[in-house]
């Protein structure tokens, strides 16, 4: 299993919020430390993700990266402003998308490279998630699909984002939290997608 925590300033010696992730992907599957820089793009641009084109944004920000190499997304990264997003596989009854679209990896990297703070970061990827839904392969080998949860924060701020298909919710930590690879959030959540309790209610949830 993987793992993603995070710790608010207030429950830390330091004072300073602190963010790990571990990453279980395969044992012969590369993944290495990429920096891309801050970049503007033309208008209409397109950005070529794992396996879906959507519209490029105009400016996007500077990102240190841990990225598998055979995607675009990544498992773990980190912004210029301080977001640091970490990715995780869960699982629900609801069977996961096959079709590709965008993975849970290339949310992460979105979010990271349109995101100021953690708070606009979970904006990108929940409008992102409900534009192009989340599907398609996850596997080096073989074939592996999965929803995805993610915790997002900034210096300040800090989000735990569980997702099934297009539809989400959105619990804000109050002093330190973990995820792992199956969903967490109860009757804690902040919001959710407008469709969520409908999908719920649909498969007797």
């Amino acid at each position: 299993m993987c793992d993603t925590l995070v710790a608010k300033g207030g429950t830390t010696a330091s004072g300073a919020m602190l963010f790990a992730k571990n990453s279980d992907r395969e044992a012969n599957e590369a993944q290495y430390p990429l920096f891309v820089p801050a970049l503007s793009h033309e208008k209409g641009a397109r950005l070529r993700c794992t396996y879906i084109e959507i519209d490029q944004a105009h400016e996007t920000h500077a990102v240190l990266l841990s990225r598998p190499f055979w995607m675009w997304g990544a498992e773990m990264g980190a912004n210029e402003h301080g977001v640091v997003i970490g990715n995780e596989a869960v699982h629900a009854k609801i069977a996961p998308g096959v079709t590709p679209s965008l993975i849970g990896m290339d949310l992460l990297r979105l979010g990271l490279e349109r995101g100021a703070s953690a708070e606009e970061a979970l904006n990108t990827i929940t409008r992102l998630l409900g534009e192009h839904g989340q599907g398609g392969n996850c596997a080096h080998k073989g074939r592996f699909e999965y929803h995805n949860s993610f915790i997002i924060a900034d210096a300040t701020d800090a989000f735990v984002l569980e997702t099934v298909g297009r539809e989400w919710a959105v619990e804000r930590v109050a002093d330190r939290r973990s995820i792992s690879n199956s969903y967490t959030i109860g009757r804690g959540f902040e919001r959710t997608s407008q469709g969520a309790e409908a999908l719920a209610l649909e498969h007797g949830l």
